[in-house]
């Protein structure tokens, strides 16, 4: 059976050749074992009761998907934490906690966003901490939708304005931290998100081989994919629409 990762999707009714895109992506993918959405799936997601056209229509989608016995998991990302179960339900699908160890054939993987290994960017770091609070949470969702949708807004234009000024290298992850959650978790292969650079990272800790494959973020003519056979090693792809 085949596996599926994409990340970074940032989904938004403005852009809809994109969401066009994993649209028919989805028709690719009956028959599959697992599709495992890592985070950043929304542009922004300011709670779970709110909807529109284009999320029902996922919502509808992922569903039937489900229903054929494709299982769906979602992960949190930095847009879209407030996510939670009453979405993820009516998509058929689970939430899955980030740093999860999954096993297909004989080979684990550990999968997460991404966000939490660029600890060289601290303002962000400090900001994902609060982001990640669930009495900070609480309180942002006790608001009214109007009010989430300007924050949110807001804190988006904060975040492409002070990724401007930061250097490359610091918007991605730092390597110690890299082996340090690939030491905790005991594997050798991780799958992430979030950096935006998607590549395949072959290297040796302590004479044993380790990988780190990168989910590319998706565009307006194509998106990126992980595709894992029990039978064979995962293979990043990119693919147009």
């Amino acid at each position: 059976m085949t596996h599926y990762f994409i990340s970074d999707l940032h989904l938004q009714g403005n852009r809809p050749a994109m969401s066009e895109g994993f649209f028919g992506l989805l028709d690719r993918l009956k028959g599959a074992e697992t599709l495992y959405i890592l985070g950043d799936f929304f542009e922004v997601w300011i709670g779970d009761d709110y909807s529109d056209s284009l999320v029902e229509r996922i919502q509808t989608s992922l569903k039937a998907l489900a229903d054929q016995g494709v299982k769906i998991f979602f992960m949190h990302g930095n847009r879209d934490f407030l996510m939670g179960d009453v979405f993820a339900n009516a998509c058929g699908a689970d939430m899955l906690a980030e740093g999860t160890v999954i096993t297909v054939g004989d080979q684990q993987a550990l999968l997460m966003h991404g966000d939490s290994l660029c600890t060289r960017d601290v303002a962000y770091m400090n900001m994902r901490q609060l982001f990640r609070n669930p009495e900070w949470q609480a309180d942002l969702l006790s608001k009214s939708i109007e009010e989430r949708l300007a924050i949110g807004q807001q804190v988006r234009s904060e975040s492409k304005a002070g990724q401007q000024m930061k250097a490359d290298d610091i918007m991605d992850v730092t390597p110690e931290e890299v082996d340090k959650v690939m030491d905790d978790a005991k594997v050798n292969l991780l799958i992430h998100g979030h950096t935006h650079r998607p590549a395949t990272h072959d290297w040796e800790v302590n004479g044993q081989e380790r990988q780190r494959i990168v989910l590319g973020d998706w565009g307006d003519d194509h998106g990126w994919l992980i595709r894992w056979d029990e039978s064979s090693s995962p293979v990043l792809e990119k693919f147009g629409f």
